[in-house]
């Protein structure tokens, strides 16, 4: 396969005559000129037998099959007429509460977990953690009855959990009675596995 120069080209296009072409571009003008000759320009006719194969083979696949007439997407328009509406919002009212004294309720599964953290100077103390999205207002620890000690108990699902404490809302203590993991921002926090 020859590729020709671009002037060549916009000879075949028709776009300038072969006196147009400078001398050196002539002879691979004049190649050109001839494959071109050399091309078979008879329209090619099809036999009729083919032409209806062929549109046979069309239609039978632009027949929607009844998975296809299934499936495809079209407008549907519900008309709602008041007298209507009302029994029918009772009819789904009732499925509800049938369905809802029916079903199993899931058991409580979870395990109690104590935090404890003593810190005799803090005004409030808080733990956020992987179990309560790291909100460090979400559970505050109460004080106990000995001094500088404050405690919450929670029930938090199987797993492994990561926590910290926040002492006055501002300083983020990783609980001293547990093993503790790099948070990958420069601080620790503790882990626990239930």
């Amino acid at each position: 396969m020859t590729d020709f120069h671009a002037q060549v080209k916009r000879l075949l296009d028709g776009e300038i005559t072969l006196a147009d072409l400078p001398p050196e571009l002539r002879a691979e003008g004049e190649e050109a000129l001839g494959l071109l000759a050399a091309v078979d320009r008879r329209p090619v006719r099809l036999s009729a037998a083919l032409d209806a194969r062929v549109m046979a083979a069309v239609r039978r696949r632009a027949a929607p099959s009844l998975w296809r007439r299934l499936v495809q997407p079209r407008e549907v328009r519900l008309r709602l007429r008041p007298w209507t509406l009302a029994p029918a919002l009772a009819a789904a009212a009732a499925l509800i509460v049938f369905l809802g004294r029916t079903a199993p309720q899931p058991a409580a599964a979870g395990v109690t977990v104590q935090f404890v953290l003593f810190a005799p100077q803090a005004q409030q103390v808080t733990v956020a953690g992987t179990f309560n999205q790291w909100d460090a207002a979400a559970t505050p620890l109460a004080r106990t009855g000995k001094p500088g000690m404050w405690a919450a108990t929670l029930q938090l699902p199987a797993g492994q959990h990561q926590y910290t404490f926040v002492v006055d809302g501002a300083r983020w203590v990783p609980d001293p009675s547990a093993p503790a993991v790099d948070d990958g921002f420069g601080r620790r926090n503790s882990v626990m596995a239930l």
